[in-house]
């Protein structure tokens, strides 16, 4: 059996893993497939289609782009994607402006907290890599002002925290098309994150084609529901660990995978886009 892991971070978001490092533990963990999902960049998938190519590892190039839908934060993964588009490289500039302001936000409202945090230790620890709310955790934890990473979204920066932002302003319907133009597959990720199901088949109607079935935090209930709702819409399913590194040292590559048929079918589909 052949098994992939589809949902895998680098240091150019905010994973700690260089592209090259991420295909090397991939074949450490026996995985015949993996995908590169950076939060909001491309950046790291050429490298790491080069270190793929050395190492005899397939690597897909895929993205994890953030949008807001009522004021809540949703993933969508798209797969197969020309990382190379130019609307799509386009609109990642815009989105990496609004990561960096939301940063500042969420500082401010850490400092109402009684929390002080210079917004450039931050984008130290982001360097090149789009910077996001796992960074400002690291900053947190380095700064003395938390204990852990997970503290600071279970007290501050989680979807409900005091010190929330959401502000990303590409709405799902919009990214979806971004990601079909790009000739990528958009699917959701982990959908429990969502808190309402019921969204699953308006993003349907925009366009989606797949759901990140299997995927760490789902219970076994959650994952036999999503997979009956995928089987429902016609859905394609995906897997993932949502490996970060040492950035979430918990989290493991290839702790979570797939059967690599499920890697065939989105490459079936990619004709459908």
């Amino acid at each position: 059996m052949k098994y992939a892991d589809l949902h895998l971070h680098t240091a150019f978001s905010d994973g700690t893993y260089t592209p090259e490092e991420l295909v090397s533990e991939g074949l450490k963990t026996g995985l015949s497939a993996v995908a590169v999902t950076d939060h909001d960049t491309v950046y790291g998938i050429e490298p790491a289609l080069e270190a793929g190519k050395k190492k005899d590892m397939e690597v897909l190039p895929g993205i994890e782009l953030t949008v807001e839908d009522g004021g809540r934060e949703v993933h969508l993964l798209g797969y197969l994607l020309d990382h190379k588009n130019k609307e799509l490289i386009n609109k990642l500039e815009v989105l990496k402006e609004y990561r960096v302001a939301r940063i500042y936000k969420m500082v401010k409202k850490l400092e109402g907290l009684g929390l002080e945090l210079d917004p450039k230790i931050v984008f130290d620890i982001a360097g090149n890599g789009t910077v996001g709310r796992l960074h400002l955790a690291r900053a947190m934890v380095k700064e003395g002002l938390i204990g852990f990473t997970g503290e600071a979204f279970y007290r501050y920066i989680g979807d409900r925290g005091p010190a929330y932002v959401c502000g990303f302003r590409l709405p799902p319907v919009e990214a979806i098309r971004l990601i079909r133009g790009a000739g990528g597959i958009p699917v959701l990720a982990h959908p429990y994150t969502l808190g309402n199901d019921e969204l699953i088949p308006k993003f349907v109607e925009y366009g989606l084609m797949g759901l990140e079935v299997y995927y760490p935090e789902h219970t076994r209930a959650m994952t036999k529901s999503y997979l009956e709702l995928a089987e429902k819409y016609h859905l394609l399913v995906t897997g993932g660990s949502d490996c970060h590194g040492n950035a979430k040292p918990e989290v493991r590559i290839g702790s979570v995978s797939i059967p690599y048929e499920l890697v065939t079918l989105l490459k079936e589909a990619k004709n459908r886009v």
